[in-house]
């Protein structure tokens, strides 16, 4: 009989033959993956040039997808619409320098979703980086671009920020979330609102951001013998810091500063590692004067912020009028 030494040895052997075969198959679908979309992509090329020809037509694509499966019997993608977005995704950045190096990091079906959802090349290399520094399915690159995620972010990217948080390498925060996969009762409550966000943690880290780790709910710091719960804590891997998340039903009230800095000051003072950033607040309320949270917040020096939150998905349609009148609004004379 081996001893537990032994058996212990088998077990770390066996967690790193796993880890070994698992990077292999990783490795691999990545390259079948590349070549896929290198060869849409050139696919793509000799029906955007042919097509450039007067005998190119719709007939000319059912004879082309006809001959391919004839060739190649079963092959799937190759009918007339499958076609038409190859070569739709050939024209569509055939002139793009930016965004060709990341081309084949992205699945097909994540290019499709992009192609059809996006309005400009902005939006699309947004997805596009997103896709790869989130490693996005099909379903939640889906339901980012439906919750208008591009839009929200670049409105959150204009808003003032407070001085602590400039001083940071990223601003991850969003002012909006998104939060309508909750099935909450009618006339919910705060701890209704934790309860949904810890069951459905995971939908939860799609919207904050995949760099987010949950550490705990209504954590406890103690301060003069009595204790105080922070509704939601988790620790952000790029900025290197706690993150402490309070959570609000109504709308924000200036109150909600003077508790959040006491909450940054104890996880500092208490749980805060040397070689951590100082701890961030996140104020989540069911909605927001902008000019009170400016007033509110002009005297902090804690690294605060105040977003609110929707409990349906946006009208992107009013996102994109949103933003397209903050970047065509004329500066100020000095």
């Amino acid at each position: 009989m081996k001893g537990e030494g032994e058996m212990a040895h088998d077990i770390l052997l066996s967690g790193k033959l796993i880890e070994i075969i698992e990077t292999s198959r990783n490795n691999a679908l990545r390259k079948v993956n590349e070549e896929l979309i290198r060869m849409y992509w050139l696919v793509g090329e000799y029906l955007s040039i042919e097509s450039m020809k007067a005998t190119f037509g719709d007939k000319y694509i059912d004879m082309i997808s006809k001959e391919i499966q004839e060739m190649f019997p079963g092959i799937r993608g190759f009918n007339r619409r499958g076609l038409y977005r190859m070569k739709q995704f050939y024209e569509l950045y055939r002139d793009n320098a930016i965004v060709s190096p990341l081309l084949t990091q992205l699945s097909w079906s994540n290019h499709l979703l992009i192609m059809s959802g996006c309005k400009s090349d902005v939006e699309r290399e947004f997805y596009m980086r997103l896709c790869i520094k989130e490693n996005y399915s099909k379903r939640e690159l889906e339901r980012q671009i439906n919750s208008g995620y591009y839009e929200r972010y670049m409105l959150s990217k204009e808003k003032l920020l407070p001085e602590p948080i400039k001083g940071l390498k990223e601003n991850p925060f969003l002012d909006s979330y998104i939060i309508e996969f909750l099935d909450l009762p009618k006339n919910f409550k705060e701890s209704d609102l934790r309860k949904g966000l810890i069951q459905n943690m995971k939908e939860f880290i799609l919207e904050v951001g995949k760099d987010f780790t949950f550490i705990d709910e209504e954590y406890r710091v103690q301060v003069g013998g009595e204790d105080f719960r922070i509704d939601l804590l988790f620790f952000h891997r790029g900025l290197q810091c706690l993150v402490a998340f309070e959570l609000k039903i109504g709308k924000f009230k200036p109150e909600y500063v003077s508790k959040m800095d006491f909450y940054l000051e104890a996880l500092d003072r208490q749980k805060k590692k040397d070689n951590e950033n100082p701890s961030v607040g996140m104020i989540l309320c069911a909605s927001k004067d902008d000019e009170v949270v400016e007033y509110a917040m002009s005297r902090t020096m804690s690294p605060m912020l105040v977003a609110e939150y929707k409990l349906q998905l946006p009208d992107k349609t009013v996102l994109q009028k949103k933003l397209q009148e903050l970047i065509n609004m004329p500066l100020l004379e000095e």
